[in-house]
């Protein structure tokens, strides 16, 4: 019920900043004089608005607003912020566009040597936008460190938003009317009020959600677990614990500045346990090595809880897991919460892993295997000679002998998390089998 209202109120909300000023400005200036020329000026306002209301959502969307992250899930708000982006793309495209075809003469505005300031912040805008989408498409391609394409992101979405600004201001052509120029005070206010929860208040007054590692407890030898406690708070006399739901995230930061690097993951512990947290973590880059090299005592910052993939908030007869690497993270955590909870449910667990020694928890999930109704198939994507279990992908063959007839199979939960192509083609195949799509939740890794 909780959920429901707040994805109510997020999607009120996000509409009113859509429409309002796209809606406004047509009362505020009344009809234009019928020819062609008026009706493609006011058509490229139109645009620019849309664009500007977009913009604002788009600054809203990761910024870490925990009920938003619960309501959306964090594959949900990163998917509407690349669309989101893409969007404002393309109607400033067609700003530009109409711009020109309503005056041809209005070419000289590129010329930013001689162009007035509007022009200028408008040009400049454009190009940071332009740049912004063409780093996040080609991200991959270029290889660059995830840190590395994080500030030169950040650093070109605050140049659209900044001059974006500028451009209107300097306009200087709705922002003359009281109710248009109260509007976009309320969408600046409305975004500078989000940027400085996310980047000023949660870091330096928000909680201090400071722990210690209490243990680095190594899985295999390119995965550990960190099990963290809270650092005893003086004030309350007490430890301030981290709550929350089976399957959720939170980022972790080595010290409290602003500039820290910082990253998100899965918490794998059981919800139940108390003062201890664990995130199982494969160290792959620089960040995820630095993690390694803590020792017992050392401080660690948390932020968190976030997401939605989570089994608190649904109702089902029944969870089918499939997991990819670390990827097992979110199920271990649902799993052994299940377990304290003595859940009587049937559930089933699908582990995909390259080779034998990629596969984690083997000795954990055959106990859980006492304590619950769950059955495990472990599946390599490289067997050894030896290996008698499954192999290959996670087909249509694999899941009709796993799961229920149809009928029953529809009242179960799904959650996928690993690789986005491991993702991606499990999905295919749920489709395939007809299993409703608000049964699907998914997180995957792919951050970019």
């Amino acid at each position: 019920m909780r959920r429901q209202l707040e994805r109510t109120l997020w999607a009120t909300a996000f509409l009113a900043v859509l429409l309002a000023p796209v809606l406004l400005a047509p009362v505020l200036h009344g009809p234009g004089t019928g020819d062609a020329s008026s009706l493609l000026s006011q058509l490229s306002v139109g645009m620019g608005l849309l664009a500007t209301s977009l913009l604002v959502c788009a600054v809203v969307l990761p910024s870490r607003v925990r009920s938003l992250t619960r309501t959306l899930g964090i594959d949900g708000v990163l998917g509407i912020h690349r669309f989101v982006g893409l969007a404002v793309t393309l109607l400033v495209g067609l700003h530009v566009v109409l711009v020109l075809a309503a005056k041809p003469a209005n070419v000289a505005l590129f010329d930013v040597l001689h162009a007035p300031n509007r022009a200028r912040a408008a040009v400049g805008a454009t190009v940071a936008l332009g740049a912004l989408v063409a780093l996040t498409l080609l991200r991959r391609r270029l290889q660059q460190r995830y840190e590395v394409w994080r500030w030169v992101h950040l650093a070109l979405a605050g140049s659209v938003l900044v001059l974006s600004a500028l451009h209107i201001w300097w306009l200087n052509h709705l922002v003359r009317d009281t109710a248009m120029r109260a509007l976009f005070i309320v969408l600046a206010v409305a975004a500078l009020g989000v940027l400085g929860y996310r980047w000023l208040w949660l870091p330096v007054f928000g909680p201090r959600r400071e722990y210690v590692v209490r243990e680095l407890r190594p899985e295999t030898s390119t995965v550990s677990t960190l099990v963290l406690e809270p650092r005893r708070d003086r004030r309350q006399r007490g430890y301030r614990t981290l709550a929350f739901a089976p399957g959720q995230f939170a980022w972790i930061r080595l010290n409290p500045s602003i500039g820290a690097q910082e990253h998100p993951f899965t918490i794998a512990s059981s919800a139940h346990v108390g003062l201890w947290t664990e995130f199982t973590i494969r160290h792959t880059g620089d960040f995820t090595n630095e993690l390694r090299q803590l020792r017992p005592g050392s401080p660690v910052w948390v932020d968190g809880p976030h997401g939605a993939f989570t089994l608190d908030l649904r109702r089902c007869t029944g969870l089918v897991m499939i997991a990819g690497g670390v990827g097992i993270t979110p199920m271990m955590s649902m799993l052994r919460t299940l377990a304290h909870r003595r859940d009587r449910r049937p559930h089933r667990l699908v582990v995909v892993a390259r080779t034998l020694d990629d596969l984690l928890f083997r000795a954990e999930l055959s106990e859980l295997q006492q304590r619950l109704d769950l059955t495990v198939i472990e599946l390599l994507r490289a067997p050894p000679p030896s290996w008698t279990g499954a192999s290959g992908a996670v087909d249509e063959e694999l899941l009709t002998a796993l799961l229920p007839g149809a009928f029953r199979r529809n009242q179960l939960d799904y959650y996928l998390c690993g690789p986005p192509a491991m993702v991606t083609d499990v999905l295919t195949v749920l489709d395939g089998l007809d299993v409703p799509p608000p049964r699907i939740h998914t997180e995957q890794f792919d951050l970019v």
